[in-house]
């Protein structure tokens, strides 16, 4: 079912805070998974000796560990996106994500997630575009079709 109701669309500064907020958490996750793939790939192409630079095998090495912290990254964000539309720094923001047509779906989180690679690759400049958009849509919310939305402040009692 679309969003339909009127929205108030997140600011670029609340979009950035939200992210740092995922950062750390996300930091700790690919870390870690960083460090088991890392002795894993030892163990295989080096009997359990560093992987230098002189090693046949270290280009492989450093593409199967940049991969599983893409994957990983990858799988934070598709899950979180597509179990409630929220991750912890948007909750924390009280941001959700919202699909242009029904719920999101796990294709659109990928392409939101892949889009907003390129739009941090391209020096931000997909999420600078948000600032000229009247929506304030960035290139991911755009090319996903999903958008951000700014949530109401929960009633903090009964009066």
């Amino acid at each position: 079912m679309p969003y339909s109701k009127p929205y108030v669309p997140v600011s670029l500064i609340k979009r950035l805070l939200a992210i740092i907020y995922d950062l750390l958490l996300l930091t700790a996750i690919c870390f870690a998974v960083a460090v088991v793939i890392s002795i894993f790939t030892t163990f295989i192409f080096n009997d359990g000796n560093a992987i230098t630079e002189q090693h046949p095998f270290y280009l492989l090495n450093q593409i199967i560990i940049l991969s599983s912290i893409i994957i990983s990254s990858l799988i934070f964000y598709v899950w979180f996106w597509t179990h409630g539309g929220q991750t912890l720094g948007m909750k924390t923001w009280r941001i959700q994500l919202v699909s242009d047509n029904n719920g999101i779906s796990k294709q659109q989180a990928a392409i939101r997630f892949f889009a907003a690679l390129i739009s941090w690759s391209l020096l931000g400049l997909g999420f600078i575009w948000s600032l000229f958009d009247s929506k304030k849509r960035c290139w991911h919310d755009i090319l996903s079709s999903s958008h951000l939305i700014q949530l109401e402040a929960a009633a903090s009692s009964n009066k």
